[in-house]
């Protein structure tokens, strides 16, 4: 598979930022060992790893054109609307799931913010009854070691809602992009 891709830093005319691949047949695109039928196919990994990968040096709210230069007709003369339709549908999915999986890491992060925060309140309370108890050297040592611990349970908490979060949520919206992004096949003579 060549590919190329154009990079202008802002489309002229608030045209589509264009991500250009060089193949010799539309087969190459798609990945050989799913059955499913043409449109539910799911990208080649290479291809879809190349297009994703210049589709994110792009900004979000910018619309996509992806450019597909055979060299080739395949055997199966597939339609051009249909291989549009193929990847529209197959980036929707992955949206789909990046959508799933952000969800799924906020849920986890509201559940461990209760954790922590149940945590932390019950390290500090003991910190506080511990206060009364034994020589002062241990008193502060197994305070100050609770209060840390405590704090340590909102680490991950702290994590997901300070930095897990944004990549999650820029792949999905990058694959949402994807999803309405128009493909256009360009059969070129075989030199």
């Amino acid at each position: 598979m060549q590919n190329m891709s154009q990079r202008p830093d802002h489309p002229a005319g608030g045209s589509a930022h264009r991500i250009e691949i060089r193949l010799r047949d539309i087969n190459q695109l798609f990945n050989t060992m799913d059955a499913s039928p043409f449109h539910e196919k799911d990208l080649d990994a290479d291809a879809e790893e190349f297009i994703v990968s210049w589709a994110r040096e792009f900004p979000p709210q910018d619309p996509l054109v992806l450019a597909i230069h055979l060299s080739q007709e395949g055997p199966t003369g597939t339609p051009d609307r249909l291989v549009e339709e193929a990847v529209q549908h197959y980036f929707t999915y992955r949206a789909s799931i990046s959508r799933l999986e952000f969800r799924r890491l906020m849920r986890e992060g509201r559940l461990s913010l209760i954790i922590g925060l149940a945590f932390l309140s019950l390290c500090l309370a003991v910190a506080q009854l511990i206060q009364a108890i034994g020589p002062v050297t241990l008193r502060e040592i197994a305070r100050e070691g609770l209060t840390i611990g405590g704090w340590v349970a909102m680490w991950r908490p702290l994590e997901i809602y300070l930095y897990d979060w944004w990549p999650l949520r820029r792949r999905w919206k990058t694959f949402e992009k994807m999803g309405r992004m128009k493909v256009e096949i360009h059969h070129e003579p075989a030199a």
